[in-house]
């Protein structure tokens, strides 16, 4: 077998040394990188193009899956995590493995060894990562932030910053305090991400936060639009209208 380029990226160094012990008669891997956070471990991921990586998902900053949603082409993923709720979803999706920390050496073998299965199918890989994804974007929890990858500056924008969001083909404007950001991501997704209490869909091209509305405006018969505090002017559709008016009554 052709060696192995493996990073790791885990905000705990003494569970990048457990990995480090683990791999350290395993002559096939050569670790380029070790990262103690998602902005670093994407900055690795380009500078390295490893085959392998080692994950934790629940990281300070970004998370292990925000993470994925920001590398152009992942390579092979093993997750190593203290958190058992994330488990049946990566199985779900076949991920190469799920490590749930404390492990022992004969269970990260065995990680290994599907990891190199897939490996040798990467074309498995990419659908596998791809469906990871849409599952991380299926989820019912209510964001609080976005996270917007623009060459290799990356924003995280809280949702309270966030005064609308356009819709501009297969991308979505989103308009904050900090500025504008151009996300790939659908009208649909936010719908169905942002709390209803503190954002609504107030036409098919817009969703606009509730509190940065100050005024709805008859334009003609049936023909509404907003005004919000920065004197912003955002049409609104006849249902957009009737979901207003029952948050607003």
């Amino acid at each position: 077998m052709e060696p192995i380029k493996t990073i790791i990226i885990d905000d705990e160094s003494l569970a990048r040394e457990i990995i480090k012990r683990y791999l350290a008669d395993r002559e096939e891997i050569i670790i380029a990188a070790e990262c103690s956070n998602g902005f670093e471990g994407i900055k690795k991921i380009n500078e390295e193009k490893p085959d392998l990586i080692f994950l934790d998902i629940q990281m300070p900053r970004i998370n292990g899956f925000e993470m994925l949603e920001l590398i152009d082409e992942p390579p092979v993923i093993i997750f190593t995590t203290a958190f058992d709720q994330y488990a049946l979803k990566a199985f779900e999706v076949n991920a190469a493995d799920y490590l749930l920390k404390p492990y022992s050496k004969d269970r990260f073998d065995e990680a290994l060894e599907k990891a190199f299965a897939y490996l040798r199918d990467k074309s498995h890989q990419r659908t596998v990562i791809k469906n990871l994804i849409k599952q991380n974007e299926e989820k019912t929890e209510f964001i609080e932030r976005v996270i917007i990858k623009d060459g290799t500056k990356i924003s995280i924008v809280p949702a309270e910053n966030i005064k609308y969001f356009e819709a501009q083909d297969d991308y979505v404007m989103i308009y904050s305090d900090e500025g504008k950001f151009l996300k790939q991501k659908t009208m649909k997704y936010f719908e169905l991400h942002l709390n209803p209490k503190d954002f609504v869909r107030i036409h098919r091209s817009y969703i606009a936060a509730v509190n940065r509305i100050k005024k709805i405006e008859l334009l003609e018969k049936e023909s509404y639009r907003v005004l919000l505090e920065d004197k912003t002017a955002l049409p609104v559709s006849k249902s957009g209208y009737d979901k207003l008016k029952e948050m607003l009554k």
